[in-house]
């Protein structure tokens, strides 16, 4: 199965399937190239204006730095998204709007689809969300939707949980793999070079790291950046599947926020205990995983090894429940692809 013939079965039930057959044939290293200069378009401002370019002086996390970040990436996003939607749209033989508004994930919108999803998310991550809001006491914290307050306003929660995934899904799922949906490349090809290139994306951090971290060793960042690079493309590849199984923009958005909020599991080590409770979850303010340090003193209490026994068995059954669910919470009749 090609992309493309997937993709025009796909939508022939639908009002506007025969037009899927009618598109035009976009080259690989069209869609290839489109999606590096829509990268490049994205990271490079951080580093060409004074107003963004991290040094020993400015951090990554002051105010003036994140708000020009992130007006850069949202003209970006408009650039990328235009180009893509004119290519979809005007190149003969053209499609109509609503055919493009599908490719790009904004129609439908697929609340439900979406919604599934997260659960599917949320079930890979039983332990850390067990850790964070039971052994830690955040769910106090959950239930009266304090995050939210805290989202609106502290930037640097802002930037990790509402900018940096839409802005990072409208570029790399939502204006890029329309392209590839429409080339003669393989799933496998689909699958693996946008995940890729949107995990590359992040490698510039370890100038940052290096800048803000002058006497860290070397290797420490390489071994971080590596660590990141992995991550990020399997995420990467995970977004891709779920965008092109619902068809949905809102569905990669939402699992993109609370992968941030997250961070990443705890593989080794006991659990400990909560002090103050923390508002937004491990990833609130700072470094991917980082538990937040408002917790007070006796955030590093002992408990009692059951409770890292339960993590470790919830974090198995996450695993396991996510296994076993993976193609029923991700189907939708919306889908982009016949998988």
């Amino acid at each position: 199965m090609t992309s493309r013939t997937g993709f025009a079965d796909k939508l022939k039930s639908s009002s506007i399937g025969a037009e899927v057959e009618e598109l035009p044939l976009i080259r690989v290293h069209t869609a290839a190239a489109l999606l590096v200069f829509y990268t490049f378009l994205y990271v490079a401002p951080f580093y060409l204006s004074s107003a963004t370019r991290p040094s020993a002086t400015i951090s990554r996390n002051l105010p003036s730095v994140i708000k020009a970040r992130i007006r850069s990436v949202t003209w970006t996003c408009a650039i990328c998204t235009i180009t893509t939607s004119l290519l979809l749209t005007y190149l003969p033989p053209s499609s109509t709007p609503l055919t493009t508004l599908h490719l790009m994930g904004y129609h439908p919108t697929g609340l439900f689809p979406s919604l599934k999803a997260l659960l599917l998310t949320a079930i890979l991550f039983l332990g850390p969300l067990f850790e964070c809001g039971i052994v830690e006491g955040n769910w106090r914290s959950w239930v009266r939707l304090r995050g939210l307050t805290t989202l609106w306003h502290d930037l640097p929660t802002y930037r990790n949980l509402v900018a940096g995934p839409v802005t990072e899904e409208l570029l790399f799922r939502s204006a890029s793999l329309p392209l590839f949906l429409l080339s003669p490349a393989s799933l496998r090809t689909t699958f693996l070079l946008p995940p890729l290139v949107f995990g590359l994306a992040h490698i510039h951090h370890i100038y940052e790291f290096r800048i803000s971290n002058p006497s860290a060793p070397l290797l420490l960042g390489v071994i971080r950046s590596v660590i990141q690079l992995m991550y990020t493309t399997l995420f990467g590849s995970y977004a891709t599947f779920l965008y092109l199984r619902t068809g949905s923009l809102v569905a990669v958005i939402l699992c993109h926020t609370f992968c941030n909020w997250m961070g990443l599991p705890r593989f080794w080590g006991r659990v400990e205990g909560g002090g103050a409770e923390s508002v937004m979850g491990p990833d609130s303010g700072g470094g991917q995983g980082r538990r937040d340090e408002s917790q007070g003193p006796e955030s590093g209490a002992q408990l009692g090894v059951v409770w890292t026994v339960a993590y470790y068995i919830l974090l198995v059954v996450g695993a396991v429940g996510f296994y076993k669910y993976f193609w029923v919470l991700t189907e939708s009749s919306n889908g982009l692809l016949e998988f």
